[in-house]
């Protein structure tokens, strides 16, 4: 898959959520995690995070949003139910993108809203976990943009293997222009 993501909360209060969360994001491959505005207890998280998250990724704290960077061309996505956001499954993820969360009493501030490119929500009844709702949006980045074989249209397995990117021989300038002079000569 090309691109990359970072995942991130906005004033946690539950260090074991954004232990989880870090987890999570180590499992499927995140680039960066980050906090902005936390009390974050790195070893209360630690109970969550058994795979060392911060050990294995790059992992950024920020003090409030005036300190808050992305890196160049990188899109923050907030995760928040408002009635304006996006819903999930219809969202097209970007390829270079940082999604934040906000905490689990309050959500994402109206600062950090308006800095965001996009707000998307899942499209369930009522709130989830912070940990199970990073989960959900780290999974539909990775099957809406990585290299899957088709679903079936019935139950089961795929019934269609992934087809293997094909290649042709390099075509470099010098045999090209070979090629057009013994074609202009016939």
């Amino acid at each position: 898959m090309k691109g990359y993501f970072g995942i991130g909360i906005e004033g946690p209060s539950k260090s074991m959520n954004v232990g989880t969360l870090f987890r999570t994001a180590h499992a499927f491959g995140a680039s960066f995690v980050f906090t902005l505005r936390a009390q974050y207890d790195v070893r209360a998280g630690a109970l969550a995070d058994t795979s060392d998250a911060p050990g294995s990724v790059p992992t950024y704290r920020f003090a409030d949003l005036d300190s808050f960077r992305l890196p160049l061309g990188c899109r923050l996505v907030g995760i928040e139910i408002t009635d304006d956001a996006i819903e999930l499954p219809t969202f097209r993820h970007p390829r270079q993108a940082a999604y934040v969360l906000g905490s689990e009493r309050e959500g994402l501030s109206p600062g950090v809203q308006a800095v965001c490119d996009y707000v998307v929500k899942i499209p369930t009844r009522f709130s989830v976990n912070l940990g199970t709702a990073g989960a959900l949006v780290m999974y539909d980045r990775l099957i809406s943009l990585g290299r899957h074989a088709p679903r079936p249209v019935g139950e089961g397995a795929p019934t269609e293997e992934l087809d293997q990117p094909v290649f042709g021989e390099p075509m470099y300038k010098r045999k090209q222009r070979l090629r057009q002079k013994a074609q202009s000569k016939q």
